[in-house]
C-alpha cells in the first residue's frame, strides 16, 4: 500500500552512506518517477543534473571555497562537511527549475512541482532501498557560477543518494486530527 512507503520515507544523510555505488539504472528509475509528477499547465518545470565521480568532488570543493570566501568568519567543520558530503554520496542529483517563460501560472507552482517530483524520487528510493536526503543550503544562490543555468533556471537543492546499512528509526507524527478543520 502507498501509505506504508509514505511512512517509511526517512532522510538519509550522506554521513550514513557506504561506499556501495548507485547504479545509473537506478539513477535513471528515479528521475523518469519525477518525470511524472503533477504540472499545473504541463510546464513540467522540473531539471536535473546528474553528478557522478569527480563532479561531485569539483561540487564539494566548490560550495567549501564559496563559504569561505562569502562567511567572515567560517568554521571548519561546515568547509569539511561540504567538502565530505558531495564525496560520500553515491551519486548526486541537482534539483533545478524552470520558469515558465510566459509566466503562465505563479511561481510558486512551478517549485511545488518540482517538489512533487523530487517526492517521487524519495518514494521511489524509499522502496529500492536507496538512501538519499534532500539539501538546500544558502549557497545554491551561486550555482549559476557552477554550472550554465537557462535563462529563468533556478537552483534548488542538492539531492544525494547512496546505499546505507542497518535500519533506519522510526518517526511519529502528531495525529492529523490536530491539523485539519472540518467545515460542513
Amino acid at each position: 500500500m502507498i501509505l506504508d512507503l509514505i511512512k517509511k520515507r526517512r532522510a538519509v544523510f550522506p554521513a550514513q552512506y557506504n561506499d556501495k555505488p548507485v547504479a545509473k539504472a537506478d539513477i535513471k528509475k528515479l528521475l523518469e518517477a519525477a518525470n511524472w509528477a503533477p504540472t499545473h499547465k504541463k510546464t513540467e518545470p522540473w531539471r536535473f543534473k546528474v553528478l557522478q565521480g569527480e563532479a561531485k568532488e569539483k561540487l564539494g570543493l566548490f560550495l567549501s571555497l564559496k563559504y569561505m570566501e562569502n562567511d567572515p568568519k567560517p568554521k571548519q567543520f561546515t568547509v569539511e562537511k561540504l567538502i565530505d558530503n558531495p564525496k560520500r554520496a553515491g551519486a548526486i542529483i541537482v534539483i533545478c527549475m524552470q520558469r515558465d517563460p510566459l509566466e503562465s501560472l505563479p511561481e510558486w507552482e512551478e517549485v511545488a512541482a518540482t517538489a512533487m517530483a523530487v517526492q517521487n524520487m524519495w518514494l521511489c528510493c524509499t522502496e529500492m532501498g536507496i538512501g538519499c536526503y534532500w539539501s538546500s543550503p544558502g549557497l545554491i544562490k551561486y550555482m549559476d557560477e557552477f554550472f550554465e543555468l537557462n535563462p529563468g533556471e533556478k537552483c534548488l537543492g542538492f539531492f544525494y543518494l547512496g546505499h546505507y546499512d542497518g535500519e533506519l528509526p522510526e518517526v511519529s507524527r502528531r495525529p492529523i486530527a490536530d491539523k485539519v478543520v472540518w467545515m460542513d
